[in-house]
């Protein structure tokens, strides 16, 4: 999906946007190192989460499973800007459980995309909804944006929270609020 050859020759034209000489010492790579760049953080568009929520497992777990620090980095596709953070995780299993590390390849997927947060975090929770089938599912991303704080109001070490709800989350504020505060825990 990525075409390096457009990002080159866009890198080169805001280079000389900005003012800049595109075959100076310092920048003439600098349009093959964008591109290269551009394949490694947008990689989640050639990625489906499905084929790492399908690696299931029996189980009779009846409580919660969360995972959490799940540490992310993406940028925002208002600004081209990074934005990154953690998400929880947390499901209740109905009969099956997903590999740990699949719920951070699933994140990853997502954050892999210009992005922003509020979708970012209910595109995780209805992959793992539609494909895992839990009996329910809350996520939560906390993130800081570097378009807050580098520009704009320049509002360093802000951070932006966002949730969503599935299944017997909704509706239910002290399910929410244990999840909460396994976020918040140290």
């Amino acid at each position: 999906m990525i075409d390096n050859e457009k990002i080159k020759a866009a890198t080169r034209l805001f280079l000389e946007g900005i003012g800049e000489n595109p075959e100076r010492e310092g920048l003439a790579a600098t349009p093959d190192r964008v591109a290269r760049m551009c394949e490694e953080l947008f990689c989640g568009y050639d990625k489906i989460p499905d084929e790492h929520l399908s690696c299931v497992f029996g189980s009779d777990a009846g409580g919660i499973v969360v995972e959490r620090k799940i540490r992310f980095y993406s940028v925002c596709e208002h600004h081209l800007l990074p934005f990154f953070g953690f998400v929880t995780v947390a499901y209740v299993p109905d009969g099956r459980v997903v590999g740990l590390s699949k719920l951070a390849r699933t994140v990853e997927v997502y954050a892999r995309r210009l992005q922003i947060q509020e979708n970012m975090t209910n595109q995780i929770a209805d992959a793992i909804s539609d494909v895992l089938k839990p009996k329910g599912v809350m996520v939560i991303a906390e993130a800081e944006h570097m378009c807050m704080s580098m520009r704009g109001v320049k509002q360093g070490d802000t951070k932006t929270l966002t949730y969503a709800v599935r299944g017997c989350f909704e509706g239910d504020a002290e399910l929410q609020n244990r999840v909460f505060a396994l976020h918040s825990s140290v």
